[in-house]
């Protein structure tokens, strides 16, 4: 485990120096989001790529996390950090509802995952409905006030180290769970669930830690859209493209891979700058070229990046291996 964690140290570092030498804000909020998405991506990854659950409905949890961060600010008058903590937590005992719920009636695979679609677009419409409280279809403004306190930051390179705190805890997260019991036994359970219970597993134990440590990591995500952007409506926070979102950040870097989430959400948001800049102001080309574009790397890339990578290194170490003589 040492050695994953001194490989996600190194990366935080490298990741952490880009402020130091990218002026462009542009760049700036580029790697602000791929870090936000790189833990909301990771949050999917703990349940669907190490635990083998399949999730359509991340954006439940996403959407708990920005909106309770929002209304206890706005409605409660709580400070932001006290929100955010709180909205934390609120992410995690949504996602423990929706695993005892789903995993107490032994709902997995295609079932599992439209169980948890239901429950983002339950919540959507709620959000939509409870207007008081979070806006309805108007959404929610949270004022600007640009300071530490407020969790928020004139300077947006502040705000981009806070996000990498975040990730660095989410690729701690994964190196954990590579090296300890719960860890192995969640993988278990992906590899065979029938053989896992007859050896003593506790599947709807281990299940619902899974899904609770997704929900947490998830509503962090949340939490730094929220203080990032500072608006929020039901059809952003719970809709099926934050859920996409989620999932495909992991399965283009590599599923079940600590360094795959990250990896998937530099290739995702560089290949959509690369397609609107290819096809200019021309409207919703963009959106067809990073939809071709994504089935080809799916099709030809199975294990993701991550996974290319560990091909290519392996052939290169074989070709560099003197040969054996009879």
């Amino acid at each position: 485990m040492t050695g994953r964690l001194v490989a996600a140290a190194f990366v935080v570092i490298a990741l952490g120096c880009l402020p130091l030498v990218l002026r462009s804000e542009f760049w700036l909020s580029f790697w602000i989001l791929v870090v936000l998405y790189a833990v909301l991506g990771q949050a999917w990854n703990v349940l669907g790529g190490y635990g083998g659950q399949f999730s359509f409905g991340h954006a439940t949890f996403f959407g708990t996390g920005a909106y309770a961060t929002a209304v206890l600010q706005l409605r409660l008058g709580v400070d932001a950090w006290s929100a955010a903590a709180l909205a934390l937590a609120a992410g995690a005992i949504i996602a423990a509802m929706v695993g005892a719920l789903s995993f107490r009636y032994g709902l997995k695979g295609s079932y599992f995952a439209l169980v948890t679609l239901a429950f983002a677009e339950v919540f959507r419409i709620l959000a939509h409905s409870a207007a008081g409280l979070t806006g309805g279809g108007a959404g929610l403004l949270i004022p600007l006030h640009p300071d530490a306190a407020h969790f928020q930051f004139a300077d947006r390179r502040v705000f981009f180290y806070v996000a990498l705190v975040i990730l660095a805890a989410s690729l701690a997260i994964a190196a954990w769970l590579e090296h300890s019991r719960f860890g192995a036994r969640l993988v278990a359970l992906r590899e065979n669930e029938a053989a896992a219970q007859a050896l003593g597993i506790d599947v709807f134990r281990i299940k619902l830690g899974a899904i609770t440590l997704s929900g947490a990591l998830a509503a962090a995500a949340g939490i730094l859209y929220a203080q990032l952007f500072l608006y929020l409506d039901p059809g952003l926070a719970f809709g099926p493209g934050m859920s996409i979102e989620a999932l495909l950040v992991p399965i283009v870097g590599g599923v079940g891979t600590m360094f795959g989430p990250l990896v998937g959400a530099i290739a995702l948001h560089a290949l959509g700058q690369l397609a609107t800049a290819l096809t200019g102001d021309a409207p919703g080309l963009n959106l067809v070229l990073y939809g071709v574009l994504l089935i080809l790397a799916l099709r030809f890339l199975p294990t993701g990046l991550v996974g290319l990578l560990r091909g290519a290194v392996a052939r290169l170490t074989a070709m560099r291996r003197p040969p054996r003589h009879a």
